[in-house]
């Protein structure tokens, strides 16, 4: 039995800015629901940013029009918050806008466990802190689920946790404290936890990538309207993944992408200290 999914991440409906090219954000939602009827998913993810956040009127506006646009897709929608869904808006507001509560979820569905890990993802901007705060209420919600699952689980956030490098990332190269969460490291530990095979799908940094951390597989899935890495075309980035005994995982678009994983329950050995904090690996002294 198989599990599918489909994705679309950052959407960013909105003027252009930047590199994310909001303009063709609607247009692309459409092709993405012709996409899903003939791809017959499970369900739909929304990894979040669904708009460019402008202020509170621009944005609840968007974000009306964007809920429009899901309605278009017959299959079950799962939704989560980007920073730009909550620079100016609520979470309240914007579960009122999609029709469905937007808190921590778990679903059991085809053998798989979904975990929707909707910790905040509001950018603090502040003189004492500048970027994401990660709560421990959301870290403890983590740990939990990773600790009951008897099943395996895809972990799904809008901010990834794995802390892979952002070298040649557009907006995060040289701002890589912005690409994740203060604490990923305590986020991976909650994770590591279960004893079960485990992977993890995110958005937020604009770019399909694979990353392996402990033997536990971390996703990142283009934007649908990025532009970086497709010479100011919008990527018109949608995923499917299939979830069974392996995890297969197909971008389409400008920018595409595929992957075939086998997620397990082993967990790699724990890394060395420092070298010099390593009695076995220090120089022995001559005498």
């Amino acid at each position: 039995m198989t599990l599918r999914i489909a994705i679309v991440a950052d959407i960013h409906h909105g003027a252009p800015s930047a590199t994310k090219r909001g303009d063709a954000a609607l247009g692309l939602m459409a092709e993405f629901a012709l996409f899903t009827a003939d791809a017959k998913p499970d369900l739909v993810l929304d990894l979040g940013d669904r708009i460019s956040d402008i202020d509170r009127d621009t944005d609840l506006r968007l974000e009306r029009e964007v809920a429009d646009a899901f309605r278009a897709i017959t299959a079950p929608v799962l939704h989560l918050n980007g920073n730009h869904d909550r620079d100016h808006l609520s979470v309240a507001e914007n579960a009122e806008i999609l029709g469905q509560v937007l808190d921590h979820q778990t679903l059991d569905l085809n053998g798989w466990r979904l975990a929707l890990w909707r910790a905040d993802s509001k950018i603090a901007r502040g003189p004492d802190h500048h970027g994401f705060i990660l709560r421990e209420a959301d870290l403890l919600w983590l740990a939990r689920t990773a600790q009951a699952a008897d099943r395996p689980m895809l972990v799904v956030s809008h901010v990834p946790v794995s802390g892979h490098a952002q070298t040649g990332n557009y907006y995060f190269e040289r701002n890589p404290a912005a690409s994740t969460y203060p604490m990923a490291d305590r986020a991976r530990a909650a994770i590591a936890q279960a004893r079960q095979p485990v992977a993890c799908l995110s958005g937020h940094v604009h770019w399909n990538t694979v990353t392996q951390v402990d033997g536990i597989p971390h996703l990142t899935q283009q934007s649908l309207t990025e532009s970086f890495t497709t010479q100011g075309e919008p990527a018109a980035a949608w995923g499917l993944m299939e979830l069974g005994e392996t995890l297969r995982w197909q971008v389409f678009g400008r920018d595409p992408f595929q992957a075939v994983l086998t997620p397990a329950a082993r967990r790699w050995t724990p890394p060395l200290p420092p070298f010099g904090e390593h009695a076995g690996l220090r120089p022995r002294k001559e005498t």
